[in-house]
């Protein structure tokens, strides 16, 4: 009657140790060297690797669900979930740094489009400017000739360009403060998500090993002819 149970139990060690084994093993998989990406040479890259950032994680999401489910067969399953979670936190990162890098590398441009801009403006002022000096207009009424010609001042025009300047970079920090306020909902949402997630697990592995306690107890009680399992 003894015999039995320590067979059992000698099994259930070497099969714990044999686990354990194994998932030292997998979380070896787990350390990978993060490298930086490759510079973005262009808008269309950029654009590019934007859309296929979003892409990837959803995928990542979707793989980190799927993982999860088989994780609820396994033995060690907070050991699975462990696993499972690092390998989603490490492929979100590299994500993460695509789209940085590639965000960045837009910003840059815009910038400097905008300071092109500028100064393509400035010059052809100034150009207007010493053009009008060097040539004025040909006076046809001889009795207007002693008036001076009504015109605008000369920094009349560059005032205007910096308000429009001045009104479209408004509009863009704006946009930008919109889609910051966008983009961290979106996490937030997320971050919900992925907490109700955990909890829904805790509860069912929770429920799993209540059950498996159960079943050992009544497995215990049936070896022992329906007497409490014998204490040390």
């Amino acid at each position: 009657m003894t015999r039995q149970p320590m067979l059992r139990l000698t099994a259930i060690a070497a099969a714990i140790s044999l686990t354990l084994l194994l998932g030292a093993c997998s979380n070896t998989e787990l350390v990978q060297e993060e490298t930086p990406p490759a510079p973005t040479t262009s808008v269309e890259q950029a654009e590019g690797r934007l859309a296929a950032v979003a892409a990837e994680r959803a995928a990542i999401e979707a793989r980190y669900a799927d993982r999860e489910v088989v994780c609820y067969d396994k033995f060690f399953v907070n050991r699975c979930l462990d696993e499972a979670r690092e390998v989603r936190r490490a492929a979100l990162v590299t994500q993460r740094a695509i789209e940085i890098e590639a965000s960045l590398y837009l910003r840059r441009l815009k910038v400097d489009e905008r300071d092109k801009a500028i100064a393509d403006a400035d010059a052809a002022y100034a150009q207007e400017e010493a053009k009008l000096a060097a040539e004025p207009p040909p006076v046809k009424d001889p009795a207007a000739a002693a008036l001076p010609p009504p015109r605008a001042k000369p920094g009349e025009s560059r005032v205007v360009r910096s308000q429009q300047r001045a009104q479209e970079s408004a509009a863009n920090a704006e946009k930008e403060a919109a889609e910051r306020a966008a983009n961290v909902a979106a996490y937030e949402e997320r971050r919900r998500k992925s907490e109700e997630r955990q909890k829904e697990v805790a509860r069912r592995v929770a429920e799993r090993e209540a059950k498996a306690a159960q079943r050992a107890a009544e497995e215990a009680k049936r070896t022992n002819g329906g007497q409490p399992a014998p204490t040390n």
